[in-house]
């Protein structure tokens, strides 16, 4: 076809959408759900959790619940109990289960003044919701065919081409892992032309070829860009192909390439640049932007292995936010990765590796409550020295300590307490050490029993306070969800704030004072008797993490606390021994978090019942941190996927 309008970036978008065509065409399958065969033990858990749903959870509803909570308008909180009734294990039901647990655990539901059940009925229905996994075939998950993130598109271009990650800078920030939106709008796509032509104006000048450094990144061979022999299109494209999309190419793809080839010809483009002209289109095609899987699956499967390849690059996105290695790629082309040795052996390898970092900036910073460290404000007339070096330097603490614990193959309980960190002179000024100099990071044995670990880590506690003081509710929501993997119930509608230390109400009051003052509303005593203890515990640290003994208003601050099943503690060390004392709480969390955002979706189901085999694993490990990642990448839902529907995958990509 012949055009006289000649925009390579209109083509490169064309034929991007052609590519589209490709990718569903290869990705075509069955939408029928999921079922598998249970095994005798999950049987006969699942016959004991039907038979408790039936006999005594529909009963609780229906006599607790159930007035307030059903298909009638409007319904109470938005919590429809009529549905879930029919089908409690359906995944729209999953937050609502948590939620209504967490709330009648608080004695938050039933309201006041309506009749309330025994102790014991709540227990049952708190122990309930934990079982419900049950329910639930064997099945990996949602499958989600997935957009590279921000940092690992940019990472990838430097891989592919050299170039500096912020080249990719231009893209909007982004929640990676469980809270990605899997979203390509056409105005990201116009973004992704741009880099696109941003890169190749830096490693490939028009009318020219690039260096053969770059070929070779780009085809794994060694050609002499001046030979223009060595240069022919059906040669290069299959080759391009398979570095691009980290995948072979099917025929159609490569067709699709040479037709891209054959556009940019006819439209007087020397050899150099329709050769250009392919590599951008690869650059904004959705097998380069999405992780996609190589072959169609038996169209009577439910649930298949991934491919080697597929699996390669969820490997290595995971672990390192870039493409797969050559050794990844071998392994994949060799039919071999799958292999429970090999992976395990290959999850060693990416962990000892630099690039293992990017765990931290993906998931690690993410499950600290870091990930927007940058963006965060400090009342700079009170704590000025809050500038750019400190920040850094409390970032770079949690990154070196995850590092130190993921690398080095540490007990997770190392997160909890350990009696070592990271500093240099404007940290270590925080933690009122004198004898550190210079700007550069460095492991300090700590001999103050109330440091060490996350929950004394300024970083956290500067980013579970406000930009001018503590947050007791804050830190201990943090405690209770990001270590202990508790559900806090959010706080009900027009709750008055917390009166401020220095105004008129609050002027001679300590902030525990405060608080509990604020907890003396019936409507808010239930959750807080369980957070403000642990928050209180963390009072002697102040809203940028130094040690204090007094507050704002100089009341001596007092850390004891008692949590509702009677155990005590007065200071930060106590409060870090009696979490240490949850570990398999703070494990099983951390294999759920970790799963679901190497997943890119929440848990649901069957995902559970695998979280638990995880956790058991991982605990007769002496809970050390590489088996907790291996657990991840061998497990179920990371190496399976369920047969997903073809419009879905075209909604999945194409949502504008």
């Amino acid at each position: 076809m012949m055009t006289t309008d000649y925009n390579p970036s209109r083509i490169a978008a064309c034929w991007a959408q052609g590519f589209l065509a490709v990718l569903l065409t290869t990705c075509q399958t069955n939408s029928t759900p999921a079922q598998d065969t249970l095994d005798d033990e999950h049987a006969a858990r699942k016959a004991e959790v039907e038979k408790l749903f039936r006999k005594d959870v529909t009963r609780f509803i229906k006599t607790y619940c159930i007035d307030c909570h059903q298909n009638r308008r409007p319904t109470e909180a938005g919590v429809n109990f009529s549905p879930a009734l029919n089908t409690p294990t359906h995944p729209a039901f999953t937050e609502q289960w948590k939620r209504a647990a967490s709330r009648v655990k608080a004695h938050d539901m039933p309201p006041e003044g309506l009749d309330q059940p025994s102790d014991e009925e709540r227990q049952m229905f708190v122990q309930w919701q934990k079982k419900i996994k049950f329910l639930s075939p064997k099945d990996p998950g949602p499958f989600i065919i997935r957009r590279l993130t921000k940092a690992e598109y940019g990472n990838t271009l430097h891989d592919l081409f050299g170039v500096d990650p912020e080249i990719a800078a231009a893209l909007p920030d982004e929640v990676s892992g469980e809270g990605y939106l899997n979203s390509l709008s056409p105005l990201q796509l116009e973004q992704y032309l741009t880099i696109a032509d941003k890169v190749l104006d830096q490693v490939w000048p028009v009318g020219q070829m690039p260096s053969s450094e770059v070929l070779y990144r780009l085809i794994g061979q060694k050609i002499d860009p001046s030979n223009r022999k060595a240069l022919a299109p059906a040669k290069i494209a299959g080759s391009l192909a398979r570095t691009m999309y980290r995948r072979p190419a099917s025929e159609q793809e490569i067709a699709t390439l040479l037709n891209v080839y054959e556009l940019g010809r006819e439209n007087k483009l020397g050899v150099e640049d329709a050769l250009r002209l392919v590599v951008k289109a690869t650059l904004v095609s959705p097998q380069f932007l999405f992780i996609t899987p190589v072959v169609q699956p038996d169209r009577n499967a439910k649930i298949v292995r991934l491919d080697d390849c597929q699996l390669a690059s969820r490997l290595s996105y995971f672990l390192w936010a870039t493409m797969p290695d050559a050794e990844l790629m071998r392994l994949a082309s060799e039919g071999k990765l799958h292999e429970q040795d090999v992976l395990r052996g290959q999850v060693s390898r990416l962990l000892a590796s630099p690039k293992s970092r990017a765990l931290f900036d993906g998931f690690g910073a993410q499950w600290l409550g870091l990930d927007d460290w940058r963006d965060r404000t400090f009342d700079q007339d009170k704590f000025p020295q809050m500038n750019e070096a400190l920040r850094s330097a409390m970032y770079d603490e949690a990154r070196l300590l995850f590092d130190n614990v993921t690398r080095g193959n540490l007990s997770a309980a190392t997160f909890i307490d350990c009696d070592f960190t990271f500093l240099n002179q404007p940290l270590a000024e925080v933690y009122s050490i004198d004898d550190i100099t210079g700007q550069a990071m460095r492991k300090v044995t700590l001999t103050n029993q109330n440091r060490g670990g996350i929950l004394a880590m300024p970083a956290v506690l500067a980013a579970t306070s406000f930009p001018n003081r503590t947050s007791p509710v804050n830190r201990g929501v943090w405690v209770l969800e990001q270590v202990l993997g508790e559900h806090v119930p959010p706080a009900p509608p027009d709750v008055p704030a917390l009166v401020v230390q220095g105004e008129t109400a609050g002027k001679s009051l300590t902030m525990r004072e405060l608080t509990e003052l604020h907890r003396s509303d019936p409507v808010c005593a239930n959750c807080h008797r369980l957070l403000d203890p642990i928050g209180f515990g963390l009072e002697n640290f102040d809203a940028i993490g130094r040690w204090r003994d007094s507050d704002d208003n100089g009341g001596t601050i007092d850390a004891s606390g008692v949590l509702p099943d009677g155990s005590r503690f007065s200071t930060p060390a106590e409060l870090k021994a009696m979490v240490s004392g949850r570990l398999d709480d703070f494990a099983r969390n951390l294999a759920e978090k970790m799963l679901a955002y190497a997943l890119c979706r929440s848990l649901e189901g069957y995902d559970e019942i695998v979280v638990d085999e995880m956790t058991e694993r991982v605990a007769a490990d002496d809970y050390k941190m590489q088996t907790l990642v291996t657990e991840v990448v061998t497990s179920y839902p990371f190496t399976h996927r369920r047969i997903e529907d073809e419009r879905e995958n075209d909604d999945q990509i194409w949502n504008d």
